[in-house]
């Protein structure tokens, strides 16, 4: 009901500057402890990746990119918050307007660019942090890195995160920087995934710990490459993949306002695409690579059906500006009841 009331207000403000406000206003009611007192991280332990999870929903990466929410998103209930993407130098992102509201769709348009604070602001964000959950940092590259030496800023940005990341998920499916989706063909894939994980084995010996891998990919992807990135992904060790991104599809908004603009479609739209994709990846992966699924989820069902498609985990970032902290208790009460049978 209060969200309700909240979203009326938002929702006559830009996008982007609604994101700013709700962010702040969580992180106000953070230090007060009113967040805390409202909601509850509700116990549904999960093992995933070597992990111990305290529920299977987690917050998508994009809705806190620099480390200075995830304590305070962690307050709604969520198991995991997962922060960036971020790169190694600060970079602005896209000229704005670059967030749209598709509202009769319940999606967002988005063409920010991994605009971000870096690495460094980040690492400062987490290094002495109290949040309880588990803790994820999605890395990416520069928007004027050339791709033929992305490597570079994964690897450098792996070596700062490492330290206080639970989990490492790199990012190559963004489809608003140029050229990083080329990172998803054979060749690209084999050598970044290659160095990110010969750079693992010397950082689990420097710090004692073995962190997990997860690789995020792209709706749009055919059988054909999805077969063989799931060859890649397996053969150097990679611990899950996160299906999926948002799309460059405009299947199911055509016509709407907004619909026309640049940039990756989430939210309701995005889940046919998102959950066929992750139904061939669980078909063509290990049974031990896990997967967490993302795109689309705005009711507790669209969480079990991700489940029941092979994930282990879910996440959601969309879902949340339409429904709210409610969609939390909601997806874990639909998975509770799923698992119970």
């Amino acid at each position: 009901m209060f969200y309700d009331l909240a979203r009326k207000v938002l929702f006559a403000t830009d996008p982007e500057t609604a994101h700013e406000l709700t962010l702040e206003s969580l992180r106000i009611g953070h230090q007060l402890g009113a967040t805390r007192l409202l909601c509850r991280v509700r116990r549904q332990p999960v093992s995933c990746m070597g992990l111990e999870f305290p529920n299977p929903v987690g917050v998508a990466p994009g809705l806190d990119k620099n480390g200075d929410y995830f304590e305070a998103l962690g307050d709604l209930g969520f198991g995991f918050v997962e922060i960036g993407t971020v790169t190694p130098r600060a970079q602005p992102g896209n000229p704005k307007p670059r967030v749209f509201r598709l509202t009769r769709a319940r999606a967002m348009i988005n063409r920010l660019g991994f605009n971000n604070k870096g690495v460094d602001h980040l690492v400062k964000r987490v290094r002495n942090h109290r949040y309880e959950g588990i803790l994820g940092i999605n890395i990416g590259k520069n928007f004027d890195t050339p791709i033929e030496r992305a490597v570079d800023d994964y690897l450098y940005c792996l070596d700062k995160v490492y330290p206080y990341a639970d989990y490492v998920t790199v990012n190559i499916s963004s489809p608003n920087t140029k050229d990083l989706r080329s990172l998803q063909g054979a060749d690209q894939l084999d050598r970044l995934l290659g160095a990110l994980d010969n750079r693992r084995t010397e950082l689990t010996d420097e710090h004692g710990s073995r962190v997990p891998f997860a690789v995020k990919v792209a709706p749009d992807l055919d059988k054909a490459q999805i077969s063989v990135m799931a060859e890649v992904i397996a053969r150097h060790g990679m611990d899950a993949v996160v299906a999926t991104n948002t799309t460059i599809s405009r299947v199911g908004v055509e016509g709407m306002k907004y619909a026309d603009e640049t940039g990756g479609l989430s939210g309701a739209p995005l889940k046919p695409l998102a959950d066929h994709v992750l139904s061939e990846l669980r078909a063509a992966l290990p049974d031990e690579i896990s997967l967490i699924g993302v795109g689309g989820i705005t009711c507790g069902q669209d969480a079990v059906d991700k489940l029941d498609q092979g994930a282990q985990l879910v996440q959601f970032y969309t879902g949340m500006v339409y429904r709210g902290p409610e969609l939390v208790s909601e997806c874990l009460q639909a998975i509770a009841e799923r698992n119970r049978g």
